[in-house]
């Protein structure tokens, strides 16, 4: 078998499975090959990759020089070749900085935003979320990630009940935006960015398209989304996931105009119990990893198995995103 151009490093904050899992895998440069373009090793490896990525959910590449600009990032997302995603519907702040790359949330540094699956409160959800490292944190700002299938066991043996009525109502999430973006907020992302147009009936049309209720007020609009499922079954993998954006909602979805309780309910419209949602909260940081960030890194994660989050930093600090279908 021929020599792989990938070196599998190990860190200290990787979680080890009894199935084999490593999470995430790490790979840096095979010294070997001496200092290859990393799009040029993606290209020529990317069977192994993906197969990489369905068994451990997220691939962190670290030190490959040839990495190091959102352009090159953007190389990076175009040499896999996955289908872009626009990011319609979703709630957190973000700029286009070139190509399919953009800013990660723009919410203010002092605030964590908590874990949850890209856009998993709308219909069309991206499959692959890359991230990267343009300006590595001076203190802190790690993007903890944590496997979905085993938060939903957890929960499951917790809250056998809890989880029953999510697999049977769902869950609704309710949002209240303005119409510009409020970059103060995790959830500021105005009705304008939101639906990418300045026409309300355009919006209203991409809002029907999504499943979603749009309520124009004074100063802005309500979106009601759901009922729409809390768990999801990962066919792929043949194991339930905790696909949702509840603990998200519930414990960070408050501005000026957001009550964080009201954000999310069940499906039927009957409040969560916060209690749980805050134990929920606790294992999901339980089995979290967080591996701070250096320059040039790239995480690619499977969103359909992987949720993510951000812990409060110390600027400066510049994490880039790409969405794939």
């Amino acid at each position: 078998m021929p020599e792989n151009p990938f070196q599998v490093s190990e860190l200290p904050q990787q979680k080890r499975y009894n199935d084999g899992v490593v999470f995430p895998t790490v790979l840096t440069p095979n010294r070997k090959f001496g200092d290859r373009n990393l799009t040029e090793v993606i290209r020529d490896q990317k069977p192994w990759l993906e197969s990489l990525l369905h068994k451990n959910g997220a691939v962190l590449f670290r030190g490959f020089s040839s990495v190091s600009s959102a352009s090159d990032f953007n190389d990076v997302v175009e040499a896999f070749g996955f289908d872009e995603l626009p990011y319609v519907g979703g709630a957190a702040p973000r700029t286009n900085v070139v190509g399919r790359v953009f800013t990660s949330n723009e919410s203010p540094p002092d605030q964590k935003i908590p874990f949850h699956h890209e856009l998993a409160q709308v219909p069309k959800f991206p499959s692959k979320v890359f991230f990267f490292c343009e300006v590595e944190p001076k203190i802190g700002g790690e993007t903890p990630i944590v496997l979905s299938h085993v938060i939903y066991n957890k929960m499951k043996l917790k809250y056998p009940e809890f989880v029953d009525r999510l697999e049977q109502h769902g869950v609704i999430y309710t949002r209240v935006l303005g119409e510009d973006d409020d970059p103060s907020s995790p959830i500021g992302r105005g009705w304008v960015s939101t639906f990418l147009t300045k026409d309300k009936a355009v919006a209203e049309e991409r809002a029907a398209k999504l499943g979603m209720k749009l309520e124009w007020t004074d100063d802005g609009a309500k979106t009601v989304m759901g009922p729409i499922p809390a768990i999801k079954v990962d066919e792929t993998r043949g194991r339930k996931t905790w696909f949702n954006s509840m603990v998200a909602a519930y414990t960070g979805w408050e501005d000026a105009r957001n009550d964080p309780v009201k954000a999310v309910t069940f499906g039927d419209g009957t409040p969560l119990p916060a209690h749980v949602i805050h134990d929920c909260l606790k294992i999901l940081e339980e089995e979290s990893v967080a591996i701070p960030w250096k320059k040039g890194d790239v995480l690619l994660l499977d969103n359909l198995a992987v949720l993510h989050a951000r812990r409060p930093f110390e600027p400066p600090r510049r994490v880039l995103a790409s969405l794939c279908i």
